[in-house]
């Protein structure tokens, strides 16, 4: 066992075991998941700021119509009006 492979390892165990496979499926795109929705959130967030040089406030260039939530239950975003300063 000392100087097997990790993949030649993993092979004899879903061999040995298959059922494994929908749980290894099963945790696999739960993490993929995990990675597109902070990928998503690192790049469509108003809170990151990626770039302070050319743009120290993101979140002063968005209007009231822009949605940047996941998911928003009850608000129309196309009937807010604007109800604040511009910087």
């Amino acid at each position: 066992m000392a100087g097997t492979n990790p993949g030649a390892r993993f092979y004899r165990q879903i061999k040995r075991h298959p059922a494994l496979i929908p749980m290894i499926g099963f945790i696999g795109l739960g993490m993929g998941s995990a990675a597109l929705y902070l990928l998503r959130l690192a790049l469509r967030s108003p809170d990151v700021c990626w770039d302070r040089k050319n743009n120290p406030e993101p979140w002063n260039r968005l209007s009231p119509n822009d949605q940047y939530k996941f998911l928003a239950v009850s608000t129309d975003y196309k009937k807010l009006k604007k109800d604040r300063p511009d910087f």
